[in-house]
């Protein structure tokens, strides 16, 4: 059974920081392209960031969150990351993290949350003063 838990999710103040991370059991977590998903109240699900399983690592992120968010990965630890800055209230939501062996991040792809087959229960992002 694959197992995603997110965790590091807190209040923040604008302009402050957070680190998200997903720790993963049950898949084979170095052949899997990873994600980060975000949904607000009332909003659909989007998509926030993904990287490849791919030795180079390729990474995508929303328009959003470009030059704020950093997604890595450490397959020795079978952990996804997510720096946070530049937090600002827009960027307010449950934060999930995805994974799949199936699914792509490259030339645009991978952030669709119907590529990603398990999901973690997700961790509160709360941007505000």
């Amino acid at each position: 059974e694959v197992q995603l838990v997110e965790s590091g999710g807190g209040l923040v103040q604008p302009g402050g920081s957070l680190r998200l991370s997903c720790t993963a059991s049950g898949l084979r977590f170095g052949d899997a392209t990873l994600a980060w998903f975000r949904q607000a109240p009332g909003k659909e699900r989007e998509g926030v960031s993904c990287i490849s399983w791919r030795n180079d690592n390729f990474v995508e992120y929303h328009d959003s969150v470009k030059g704020r968010f950093t997604i890595s990965r450490d397959n020795a630890k079978n952990t996804l990351y997510l720096q946070m800055n530049s937090l600002k209230p827009e960027d307010t939501a449950m934060y999930y993290c995805a994974a799949d062996v199936t699914a792509s991040c490259f030339g645009g792809y991978g952030l669709e949350s119907v590529d990603y087959n398990n999901w973690g229960q997700g961790t509160q992002v709360t941007v505000s003063s």
